[in-house]
């Protein structure tokens, strides 16, 4: 007897393991970066295989600023590169890339990469690709209430008319369909703080392999885990 697959909307993924991937081999951190930027694009190539609509991934953290200064550039390098050579082929694919963050800490060529590759792929719909990056769950939610008291003190708003939907829409990803499943490579077992207001009843996947290694069978592996479980949202079964 068959199974019905059912193919989860909206995928996010902590993309981690890049510098403990590259250690194992005797190679610098860049060397990880780099092959985990190979991963991100099989993965992109697999979800539109798969048929995910959504896929937000998390690239670089707010903290990961504190990383020495030589690694940091080293992944600037990297998302310059990437906002230049594979714009073009994700217009093609039909994806649209939005970038979530706080973009204050970039330099303004990256920032403007980065307008102009959502500007580019703006009407697109086949694949929605969200890059987290500068990101930080706690901050998005605290800018998010900050938002929603700045109109209160106005009085654009009532604070009484205040709810979790109100603030969902304050939030980076407003437009966006809350995750269906968060993976996490590496063998790490947390967020890190990650989409954490979205991710309230999304289903937590971990996977041993580091980043680097990640694949279209991987991803198919957690829709299949996905389709294990049995999504409650606080009710009874």
């Amino acid at each position: 007897m068959s199974t019905t697959v059912t193919t989860p909307t909206h995928v996010a993924i902590v993309m981690d393991g890049n510098g403990r991937w590259a250690r194992a081999r005797g190679l610098p951190r860049a060397a990880g970066h780099r092959q985990g930027a190979e991963a991100l694009r099989r993965t992109i190539t697999g979800a539109g295989e798969l048929g995910i609509r959504y896929l937000t991934v998390f690239g670089f953290s707010s903290e990961n600023w504190n990383r020495p200064a030589g690694e940091v550039q080293d992944l600037m390098g990297l998302m310059r590169h990437y906002l230049r050579s594979e714009i073009a082929d994700l217009h093609a694919k039909g994806a649209r890339l939005r970038v979530i963050g706080d973009r204050s800490r970039f330099d303004p060529d990256i920032v403007a990469l980065i307008a102009n590759a959502e500007d580019l792929t703006r009407g697109n719909d086949k694949l929605n690709l969200t890059l987290a990056i500068s990101y930080g769950g706690r901050d998005e939610i605290v800018a998010a209430a900050r938002a929603l008291a700045a109109d209160a003190a106005a009085g654009k708003l009532d604070p009484k008319s205040i709810d979790a939907a109100a603030l969902t829409g304050r939030l980076f990803t407003a437009d966006l369909p809350d995750p269906d499943v968060v993976i996490r490579t590496s063998g790490e077992k947390r967020l890190s703080n990650f989409l954490l207001w979205q991710s309230a009843y999304s289903e937590l996947v971990f996977v041993d392999k580091y980043w680097p290694d990640f694949g279209k069978s991987d991803l198919e592996d957690a829709v299949h885990e996905f389709n294990r479980r049995e999504r409650r949202y606080g009710a009874v079964g």
